[in-house]
């Protein structure tokens, strides 16, 4: 279902491991093997003592480290798991917590789309339910708006998929953030798919010019590589 990795406004943080997080997920691409370590300190954080904070670093650098790291699907299936129980303990200590709810509906949602649609239909509901909570506790939190978009972009319409809402999700995102390169992607995306080439180059070659996208790392690792490869695709 999701298809961008996705910024998230940092929060302030207690552990010296949560603020490098903050920092280190929009430049991982400086030190891809710090992943691996950041994620291995955390769990041990975790093991020693349950913090909210520690659980919801876990769960991005778990799914950073899927996207990124893993070789193999049962190596993306086992980081996006883990990350998804992160989360989800930290949903339960901390229930308005929002950025808890968005790195457990983001895990389960890339945790769904590697296993494949037809075998994770059971977990579509846990992640719309888990959009609207995001939406119901900050709808400032704009990071919600590109996962709303993507899964109204992925998901068949007799499901719940719309072109209409995922377009109506990911410009209100950008309304928000006009440097968030993977949200203009994803609206670049769901143009193609209406049938708008025009409209949708030109978000694609925004996303290509962005000389301060609001993640680095994500730009370069992911945005701005599917952005060419949809600039080739596309007549």
């Amino acid at each position: 279902m999701l298809l961008v990795l996705l910024s998230v406004p940092p929060v302030w943080a207690r552990s010296p491991l949560v603020a490098e997080v903050r920092i280190f997920s929009g430049r991982y691409h400086e030190n891809l093997a710090r992943l691996d370590t950041i994620r291995e300190q955390l769990e041990q954080a975790i093991k020693a003592d349950p913090d909210v904070d520690d659980l919801v670093a876990l769960a991005q650098v778990c799914f950073i480290w899927g996207d990124i790291r893993a070789v193999t699907d049962s190596q993306k299936l086992d980081a996006y798991e883990r990350g998804r129980q992160a989360a989800k303990r930290a949903v339960e200590v901390d229930p308005r917590n929002a950025a808890a709810h968005f790195w457990y509906a983001t895990n389960t949602g890339r945790w769904g789309q590697t296993k494949g649609v037809v075998r994770s239909l059971f977990l579509l509901p846990i992640v719309q339910e888990e959009i609207q909570i995001i939406l119901d506790l900050d709808p400032q939190f704009t990071a919600v708006y590109a996962l709303a978009g993507n899964v109204f972009y992925e998901v068949p319409g007799f499901l719940g998929g719309d072109l209409n809402k995922a377009e109506q999700m990911f410009r209100k995102g950008l309304e928000q953030d006009q440097k968030f390169t993977g949200m203009r992607l994803g609206l670049a995306k769901t143009l193609i798919k209406k049938g708008r080439i025009a409209e949708a180059r030109r978000e694609l070659h925004v996303v290509l010019d962005e000389k301060e996208p609001r993640n680095l790392a994500d730009w370069l690792m992911k945005d701005a590589k599917r952005a060419r490869e949809l600039l080739e695709f596309i007549p």
